[in-house]
């Protein structure tokens, strides 16, 4: 819900003369090239190289490594898992459900500017008011893919990021329409959450829960 108010809080500070002097549009000054991330394939390495993968590709993997540590290592982690699967049993176990819910929006925001600095440092080189994009919605939607786990959104955003930087190159190629990177999108989307909409409005057991018990489970119920 802020989003609106981070676009126009940028949009505002795009004008002000102390920050981008000289300037009257959208568009800070070009960041200069000791603080840009480098491309993985040099062009002296490669003459007339086109692929722009840099290295804040790297820091998204460190990223992700970082947040898969986090959840699944440390005290920090369990208690971001548990608050996020049922407050009241977490508050009841003694974890402080504020703190947690606080460090959570903390460290997800860092994690958001950390991917807005492969954009700006990386790709723009330089900071506009529409410089996030779509990547926000797009987001939820490789989340949703990835079962919201750092290495599955992480190949999650492999995924539809090919699709959608592929999508123009097959558009000027073939005169295909881009738009059918959006009906692809979409029907991955519709697939995952398809089951679990079924089953709420059927009523269904989960598959975990519909699994026939071991004998051995049987007898000891019966006991």
């Amino acid at each position: 819900m802020l989003n609106y108010i981070a676009v126009y809080l940028i949009s505002f500070v795009l004008r002000q003369p102390t920050f981008n002097p000289g300037r009257t549009g959208q568009r800070s000054p070009a960041v200069s090239a000791d603080a840009t991330y480098p491309l993985l394939i040099p062009e002296w390495l490669v003459p007339g190289n086109t692929f722009r993968l840099h290295w804040g590709f790297v820091v998204a993997v460190l990223a992700a490594w970082f947040v898969w540590w986090l959840l699944e290592r440390s005290t920090v982690g369990f208690e971001i898992r548990a608050v996020g699967a049922n407050a009241k049993a977490a508050r009841t176990a003694g974890m402080s459900v504020g703190r947690t819910t606080i460090i959570t929006m903390v460290v997800a925001g860092a994690l958001a500017g950390l991917a807005a600095t492969a954009q700006v440092l990386g790709t723009e080189r330089s900071l506009t008011a529409g410089v996030a994009a779509s990547y926000g919605f797009d987001a939820i939607t490789v989340a949703l893919l990835g079962r919201s786990r750092p290495w599955g959104t992480f190949f999650a955003g492999l995924l539809f990021g090919a699709l959608k930087a592929g999508g123009f190159l097959m558009q000027s190629l073939t005169q295909t329409p881009i738009d059918i990177v959006l009906v692809v999108q979409s029907l991955i989307v519709l697939f995952i959450a398809a089951p679990p909409l079924v089953r709420t409005i059927f009523r269904l057991p989960a598959p975990s829960a519909a699994r026939p018990r071991s004998r051995r489970a049987v007898k000891e119920a019966a006991a």
